[in-house]
C-alpha cells in the first residue's frame, strides 16, 4: 500500500502540494489526472523519495519512504515522464538488467526479465542496441522495460504513452492488464484516457495541490475540467 499523509511540498514560494492525503491500496489500478501544474508528477516522486516533503509522510508497505528510500525503490517501479532521465547503459539490454543485476539476482533469472520486459515493449531482439542512437519513442520503451524488469509491487507511470505507436501502446495494455490481475497496484499519470477509463479501479483528479475528485470513474463523471483528454 502507498499511503501519503498531510503531505505539503513548495517550489519556493510556490506550493506544488497542499497537505495532501491519500492511499492507494494494492493491487489498484489508479489514475491520476489533472492539469499541467496541479501536483500530479510532484506527488509521484515523493512515492520513492526523489523529493522530500516539506511537512508530512510517504509510507510504502508500512515503510516511510524517507527513512528507506531502498525499499521504497523495490518495491515501485517507476517510468518518467522523460524516460532518458532514467536510462543508466549504454545498450538496451544492458540498461533493462540494470535493476535486476542490483537485486543479487540469477543470471538466468535477469535474462528471463530481460527478455520478458523487452517482448512487452516490442524491443525483442535489440539488446545490443546503443541506447543513444534510439528514438525518444523507443527510450520511452526502454525505460518502460527497465521498470517491468524489476516485477514491482506498485508501478507507477508518469505519460507513459506519449512517443509510443498503436503495437507497442497495445502491448504495453496488456502489460498493465496482466499485473494488475496478478495484484500489482498501477499508477497512471495521464492527460489521455483512451484505453485506461475502462481499466481504472479509481480516478484521482489534483487541482493546485489538492485532491479535486476521487472515486470510481463512474463517480468522477465528467473529466474534462481536470485537463484530461480522449474518449471515456
Amino acid at each position: 500500500m502507498i499511503a501519503v499523509d498531510g503531505l505539503t511540498h513548495r517550489f519556493g514560494d510556490a506550493v506544488a502540494l497542499d497537505d495532501l492525503t491519500l492511499t492507494i491500496p494494492d493491487g489498484e489500478f489508479c489514475l491520476l489526472v489533472g492539469p499541467n501544474g496541479s501536483g500530479k508528477t510532484t506527488l509521484v516522486r515523493h512515492f520513492n523519495a526523489l523529493l522530500e516533503p516539506d511537512s508530512g509522510t510517504v509510507t510504502v508497505d508500512g515503510t516511510d519512504v524517507m527513512t528507506d528510500p531502498l525499499a521504497a525503490r523495490m518495491r515501485i517501479g517507476m517510468v518518467f515522464q522523460q524516460p532518458r532521465d532514467q536510462l543508466v547503459a549504454a545498450t538496451v539490454g544492458a540498461d533493462v538488467a540494470f535493476g535486476p543485476e542490483n537485486l543479487g539476482l540469477t543470471r538466468a533469472e535477469i535474462d528471463r526479465r530481460v527478455t520478458s520486459a523487452l517482448d512487452t515493449v516490442d524491443l525483442e531482439g535489440r539488446e545490443d542496441d546503443p541506447v543513444d542512437a534510439l528514438s525518444g519513442g523507443e527510450q520511452a520503451r526502454v525505460a518502460i522495460a527497465g521498470a517491468l524488469a524489476m516485477e514491482p509491487t506498485h508501478l507507477v507511470l508518469d505519460e507513459p504513452f506519449a512517443g509510443l505507436d498503436l503495437r507497442a501502446r497495445r502491448s504495453l495494455l496488456g502489460r498493465l492488464d496482466t499485473l494488475h490481475e496478478s495484484g500489482t497496484s498501477v499508477v497512471v499519470v495521464t492527460h489521455d484516457l483512451r484505453d485506461l477509463h475502462e481499466r481504472a479501479d479509481r480516478i484521482v483528479a489534483l487541482a493546485d495541490g489538492e485532491i479535486a475528485a476521487d472515486g470510481s470513474p463512474s463517480e468522477v463523471g465528467d473529466l474534462e475540467p481536470y485537463g484530461v483528454d480522449g474518449g471515456c
